[in-house]
């Protein structure tokens, strides 16, 4: 079912859980470097898989530069979609305390900012958009994630989808290094990064999560050897090899996310 709440296009589950228990719900952020979105393996394959795990999936066609949409409409798009959730959690069987993002390459910075950001950054109110619940997802799992703005290893075409053509001061790449501002309530967080990774270099996994370690945030850094960049959920020799999804799995148990 497709909702759409203002500029944001939420793709959401038909019915509710018909059991009456709450469980977690997970906002789902394909990667495309913000220039575009890889709906069907990253979005609509997890959406599949978080729902055999009794996750309540919502894919998120949040706005990007290939129809010239520019930070911070990302940002807005990913709290409207946490806003619309937690609002009608009632109707969806959602535990309102268990709603995390998950984000693939691209995706990946933009459910982290959403960590970093959400408690301290309302821009729905500069909208003019009323809201009474929080905007921060409760656990975030970026995988193969953009996380760097710096001019060593940073991800230039992400870079430029999500801050467009404009002077790349220091400030502004420092702002948006989300290795740079991890706070320190900072929420639970799955990174994973495969080293031979061709397309986002793996340091900025590797910068993300010695940020986290330094200030003592729960979190699990996966590292494969092999793997590349891309391949989210679909059933390709990675899947079929590592069955990655299965540690993600382990660790939302463990964070008495799911049963």
């Amino acid at each position: 079912m497709e909702v759409n709440v203002r500029d944001t296009v939420l793709f959401a589950p038909k019915s509710f859980s018909p059991d009456g228990t709450k469980k977690a719900a997970v906002v789902i952020c394909p990667g495309g470097s913000y220039h575009h979105l890889g709906m069907p393996h990253e979005g609509f394959a997890s959406a599949q898989w978080f729902a055999s795990i009794g996750a309540v999936p919502f894919v998120l066609q949040y706005r990007v530069a290939y129809n010239c949409h520019h930070h911070p409409e990302m940002l807005e798009d990913i709290e409207m979609a946490i806003k619309y959730i937690r609002e009608n959690a009632l109707t969806y069987g959602i535990d309102v305390e268990k709603i995390g993002a998950i984000g693939y390459s691209a995706g990946g910075h933009l459910v982290t900012m959403a960590g970093v950001y959400g408690g301290t950054r309302n821009e729905l109110e500069k909208l003019g958009v009323k809201t009474e619940v929080s905007l921060r997802p409760d656990f975030v799992m970026p995988i193969y994630p953009v996380v760097t703005m710096q001019d060593d290893i940073c991800h230039r075409w992400s870079r430029r989808s999500l801050l467009g053509h404009r002077e790349y001061t220091q400030e502004l790449k420092d702002e948006y290094s989300m290795e740079m501002n991890i706070p320190s309530d900072m929420i639970p967080t799955y990174v994973l990064a495969c080293r031979d990774d061709p397309v986002v270099i793996f340091e900025n996994s590797v910068r993300l999560e010695k940020a986290l370690a330094e200030k003592n945030i729960p979190h699990r850094f996966a590292v494969y050897e092999k793997g590349g960049h891309g391949f989210g959920m679909k059933n390709g020799w990675f899947m079929k090899e590592y069955h990655w999804n299965e540690d993600m799995k382990n660790w939302l148990r463990e964070i008495n996310m799911i049963d």
